[in-house]
């Protein structure tokens, strides 16, 4: 069965690895791939044969955003199935179902079968409704075998090339076993399941030999990594220590840290210059109080011990957390020791979201609810926090020089007599590089030196890019 496979990836970074990973798998079969995300404006394609949308149900209006890709890619690919998995398939099986019957449901838990679709495919040939209807006959099967709250062959889909990105990602966890009030991640996501450190190692090894020069060890949660080492078990500290000690080049990018985890041990191993000055913590208040009802957990003081040993051990690294206004009982003053704590923590950028009612956590019930009104005036409290810290940070970099790796997310700008490529420095600065015309341009995943001149403003910026620099020889 000849034909295009199309990918849509929602939500968080450990989707696009699992995506990347169906890519390769598909890829490696024979088939034709497409990432690059559809919109109303692109034109219809009916050599497309079956759509993969990888789905978030963190807030309400990441489904909404599901179910609104879901109907596009109906129009826009009119001889495919559309095959929706992730976390918002996990949780909504039949609502998704009865859009169309073109579509097909695989809980994220069990998307590691994805892996075995590409010599299904090749033995049959289906149009949408049948293809559609063949998946979901397997996927039933799938579903009456399945153990509530256990994934299924987590680490299949780990990709061994990436389509859509110029730096190696690696899943070496998934699940969490915390009990967090509003989240819907964990009932979707299940238990918590590590990648062996042996076949993380050998996989990063496989990366460095491949050329790339970094890789972005992603988790759902780091705190609860636990991977077989040798007769018994190592966490991600040891594990981190054994990474370092079996590679020699390759760079490595925490995607999100716990603050409990943060000691002295683990800072001191984050120290080697390989890892990279940017962290991603987990934090969601600053209030012990709303990190009470959260079932967080950590109380703030962890979360300033967290900051004070990544700066103690990184110069100057790029933090950056995440914060949910709005959570039920949330006061003006539970929301003000929240900026109190961005201040003094240092962070250099929030991903603030306001709070979302997820049905079957326990928050879902909880009062008082804060009114949407106030919730949004504290979301835009912290875009303007975002904007001052950020183009604070990048200034504090000007004339300097730091590594960068080039991408190749976004298409090359070409003018008259430049070009504009984008580049990801080691403490997370989105640069956009001004090319001659005439030079030759490196190519995506390369490691170059790059000179940071100053943050660029709003109608400069193209894609992600809000840092402008050069490349120095």
């Amino acid at each position: 069965m000849a034909g295009i496979i199309h990918f849509e990836t929602l939500g968080c970074k450990l989707n696009q690895v699992e995506s990347e990973g169906a890519a390769s798998a598909f890829k490696n079969a024979g088939f034709e791939i497409s990432m690059q995300p559809l919109s109303a404006s692109s034109p219809e394609n009916s050599s497309v044969i079956l759509c993969i949308v990888n789905t978030c149900t963190v807030t309400a209006k990441a489904e909404q955003k599901a179910r609104r890709i879901i109907r596009l890619l109906l129009i826009k690919c009119p001889s495919a199935a559309v095959l929706v998995t992730g976390c918002y398939a996990q949780t909504a099986r039949e609502e998704i179902l009865s859009i169309n019957a073109r579509v097909s449901v695989l809980g994220g838990q069990y998307k590691g079968h994805i892996a075995e679709l590409p010599s299904l495919l090749k033995e049959n040939n289906f149009s949408g409704i049948e293809l559609a209807s063949f998946l979901n006959r397997k996927f039933d099967g799938i579903y009456e075998k399945a153990v509530p709250g256990v994934i299924e062959n987590a680490f299949k889909l780990l990709p061994d090339a990436f389509f859509h990105h110029s730096r190696a990602s690696l899943k070496i966890q998934d699940g969490c076993n915390n009990v967090c009030t509003y989240c819907a991640i964990r009932l979707a996501r299940g238990k918590s399941v590590s990648l062996d450190a042996e076949e993380v190692i050998s996989r990063v090894k496989e990366l460095e030999n491949k050329g790339f020069a970094e890789v972005v060890i992603t988790t759902v949660n780091i705190a609860q990594y636990r991977g077989k080492w040798e007769s018994g078990t190592v966490n991600f500290t040891g594990l981190l220590k054994l990474l370092l000690a079996n590679t020699s080049s390759i760079r490595f990018r925490i995607s999100s840290l716990y603050p409990e985890i943060v000691d002295e041990e683990l800072a001191s191993v984050i120290a080697d210059k390989r890892v990279c000055p940017h962290f991603h913590i987990s934090v969601q208040s600053g209030s012990d109080s709303v990190l009470e009802r959260m079932k967080r957990p950590y109380r703030i003081e962890a979360v300033y011990k967290a900051c004070s040993l990544l700066k103690k051990y990184k110069e100057k690294p790029f933090l950056a957390c995440d914060i949910i206004t709005g959570f039920p009982g949330e006061t003006d003053d539970d929301f003000n020791l929240t900026l109190k704590m961005l201040e003094e923590c240092g962070f250099t950028f929030v991903h603030a979201f306001p709070f979302s009612a997820r049905p079957g956590t326990e928050a879902y019930k909880m009062r008082p609810m804060v009114p949407n009104s106030v919730s949004g005036k504290r979301i835009r409290l912290l875009e303007e926090y975002n904007l001052k810290s950020k183009a604070a940070y990048i200034s504090s970099f000007s004339g300097k020089v730091l590594d960068a790796v080039c991408e190749n997310v976004h298409s090359p700008k070409v003018y008259s007599d430049r070009v504009i490529l984008h580049a990801v420095t080691d403490n997370f600065l989105h640069c956009q590089l001004i090319f001659p015309k005439t030079q030759k341009l490196p190519l995506p995943g390369t490691l170059v030196k790059v000179l940071v001149r100053r943050p660029l403003e709003k109608s400069e910026v193209t894609g992600e890019s809000d840092t402008l620099a050069f490349i120095v020889s």
